[in-house]
């Protein structure tokens, strides 16, 4: 295999791998035993024609694709990883220049390479950041808060559903007196008054009485992510199956005791006080240390490519879609509820994704140029902290972290080292 590379504008490059005709001709072998079971040609059983016949019958082409498929994942992985001269920063873009049998095999893909950093001032800078301070109304709302999740549900049957009810409800969908994709749920939980559901659906329900089958009307937003249902009228078929309501615990002396290890309301208030003080300080540990970046970046320079914010993108919907997942709800439902688009998400989503990809630059610089060195002390505190977090034994967690896993810890501990530089150094 060879890699030839040619830098484009914008911090993009265009990499051609070439592959040998022979590792081309074993990758059209594996499509070939990957599909002959598929395959059936007169005066042979199914799955017995040689590849000669089938590629005589269907075109020499007739694996390609998949051969194509076999070979450009595992070429590109070791070109990529084995050239010193770019760091690629997002999803390749392929495309087969050439594909013939006997002859080798070229591809191209376009990428996004790691931006150089012209780094500006970075030490001595001055940035305002409020004293934390807690006040009783930060108290008050934390006790509610602790109030809400020791409250009892109660079911309701002697009354119509209310704003602020939760209810378990029965729906099915339609357009146009047809029911359509995603737009039916049983035993679903909607809390009245959340907005989870689009236009006035929810407020709809109020007044309805379990059991009573209710004709909600609502209108698709114009931006709905779903092309067929875009400002469409739409009529749901809803079943109120169940009300429940929040029965809320008297704030007393009982409650602290039953909620926390002290013995008066009193007690407790001040250790609120004193955790959301805490929380407070790291806030503002925090906000002093974005500042600083903020102008450290204003004062840099880079030029991050599209691609690279895309991939950057592409990985927080990963990340939301994971949550949700955690949380009962796929990622498409999330979607259909929200009237959320793809576009939406990622336009949404890229100021985030431009800040994150800015800072890590930015905080990788500082680390290469205060030339930090990471110690075997360094990594192993690193490696006890995931071992409490993910609650396994140090020595085993040791065994189990690759050589290529604890580089990436490194690189993350440099990062953090300048973070730490950056604060220390600042007024």
């Amino acid at each position: 295999m060879s890699l030839q590379v040619e830098k484009l504008e914008k911090n993009m490059a265009k990499l051609t791998i070439e592959v040998s005709a022979e590792e081309f001709d074993k990758a059209l072998e594996q499509a070939y035993q990957k599909n002959k079971g598929k395959i059936n040609l007169p005066g042979f059983r199914k799955g017995k024609a040689p590849r000669q016949m089938i590629e005589k019958m269907y075109g020499v082409g007739v694996f390609y694709e998949d051969a194509a498929n076999i070979i450009i994942p595992d070429a590109y992985a070791k070109e990529v990883s084995a050239c010193t001269e770019i760091e690629v920063v997002s999803q390749p873009d392929i495309d087969v220049v050439q594909i013939e049998k006997g002859k080798p095999f070229i591809f191209t893909a376009e990428v996004a390479l790691k931006p150089e950093v012209e780094l500006g001032n970075y030490k001595g800078i001055k940035v305002e950041v409020a004293a934390p301070e807690v006040k009783d109304e930060d108290v008050e709302a934390e006790l509610k808060k602790a109030q809400e999740q020791q409250a009892r549900t109660i079911p309701v049957e002697d009354r119509a559903v209310a704003d602020g009810d939760m209810t378990t409800i029965d729906f099915e969908g339609f357009v146009d007196g047809v029911p359509f994709e995603g737009g039916k749920g049983t035993d679903y939980p909607l809390t009245i008054g959340s907005h989870s559901f689009i236009d006035t659906f929810e407020e709809q329900l109020i007044g309805k009485n379990i059991g009573e089958e209710v004709e909600v009307n609502v209108t698709f937003p114009e931006e709905y992510h779903a092309e067929e249902l875009k400002g469409k009228p739409a009529m749901f078929k809803v079943t109120v199956k169940e009300i429940k309501v929040k029965e809320l615990p008297e704030l007393d002396d009982d409650f602290a005791q039953d909620v926390s290890d002290f013995d008066t309301l009193a007690e407790y208030k001040e250790d609120i006080k004193k955790n959301l003080l805490e929380k407070a300080e790291q806030a503002a540990k925090n906000e002093k240390e974005e500042k600083l970046i903020d102008a450290i970046i204003a004062d840099s320079k880079m030029d991050i490519p599209e691609a690279m914010i895309e991939t950057q993108q592409e990985q927080m919907i990963r990340d939301f879609a994971g949550r949700l997942s955690q949380q009962g709800l796929s990622f498409d439902q999330y979607m259909q509820f929200t009237g959320m688009t793809m576009d939406m998400m990622k336009e949404q989503m890229k100021p985030q994704a431009l800040k994150r990809i800015q800072v890590r630059l930015i905080l990788e610089a500082v680390a290469a140029k205060e030339n930090f060195e990471i110690t075997e002390e360094d990594i192993n505190k690193e490696l006890e902290t995931m071992a409490s977090m993910y609650q396994m034994d140090l020595e085993k967690l040791k065994e189990i972290v690759t050589d290529t896993e604890k580089e990436a810890m490194k690189k993350d501990i440099a990062v953090s080292k300048a973070a730490e530089l950056i604060v220390a150094e600042s007024k």
